[in-house]
């Protein structure tokens, strides 16, 4: 900064600090805003809106001019880009995310976008995760880790629009799957086959034929050679014996003797 200009800000300092002077304050701000704004874009991303972070680097400039002690004999730019960073660090910190994460894993995904950004700086292109390791003389692990803690920056609603690459187009919601109430079914068909051990051959096939062939009692008394009053009651002593068998309190004897 040219002397004139370190001497006139020294003056508006000088204005605010000792006189009081707001118009001054309001000058001092609006001359290092553009330091402000430079700051926030090293910080700018796909999930964080540029004109956010302008007005968090923007708080951490006045908070600069407010504290800066002009007797310490430093020029302000050193001391405001700190401020500055340190105010733009501790909102990705601590308001930007959806979700809780540890604070050593926060700081470590900060480190690792800050990386990336001066990376793709430095090379035009965005960097790969060994190039990452690398230049932060971190393990390749470590790198995944922060990476996928930086993910929880932001949530994504369900409503979200979607395309699947073939003209397709929904919601975020259409690529999650439902709860299928067969699974119960199947818990319980397990149940019942590992009961129905203990029935008769002629049992389980009075079952198998109604319930999973789906026969009338007269198609299964023609089938088996019996009368239907027969398959009646075979199917009323086979289902006591099932319920009996299946009753959460009582476990099937794993050697019981079948009747035949």
């Amino acid at each position: 900064m040219p002397a004139a200009t370190r001497a006139d800000t020294r003056e508006l300092f000088v204005r605010w600090q000792v006189h009081g002077d707001r118009r001054a304050r309001e000058e001092l701000v609006t001359r290092y805003l553009p330091l402000a704004r430079k700051l926030a874009r090293r910080y700018s991303g796909a999930r964080e809106p540029f004109a956010d972070l302008t007005q968090v680097a923007s708080l951490g400039l006045v908070k600069a001019v407010d504290r800066f002690d002009l007797e310490r004999g430093t020029g302000f730019s050193s001391y405001a880009v700190p401020t500055i960073v340190g105010e733009l660090k501790r909102y990705f910190r601590d308001l930007g995310w959806s979700v809780h994460v540890p604070r050593g894993a926060q700081e470590m995904a900060l480190k690792v976008e800050d990386a990336q950004q001066q990376l793709i700086v430095r090379s035009g292109h965005p960097p790969t995760i060994n190039e990452l390791a690398e230049y932060l003389e971190l393990s390749i692990e470590d790198v995944l880790d922060a990476l996928e803690a930086a993910a929880a920056h932001h949530s994504v609603s369900l409503d979200a629009p979607r395309e699947d690459g073939e003209g397709e187009t929904g919601t975020l919601a259409d690529v999650f799957g439902e709860e299928d109430e067969r699974y119960e079914l199947v818990e319980a068909s397990l149940t019942i086959q590992a009961a129905s051990r203990h029935l008769s051959t002629r049992e389980r096939r009075v079952i198998e034929l109604r319930f999973v062939e789906d026969l009338t009692q007269s198609q299964i008394a023609e089938e088996i050679g019996v009368s239907q009053m027969q398959v009646s009651r075979i199917l009323r002593d086979a289902l006591e014996r099932l319920r009996e068998l299946t009753r959460p309190e009582r476990q099937p004897e794993r050697h019981g003797a079948c009747r035949r």
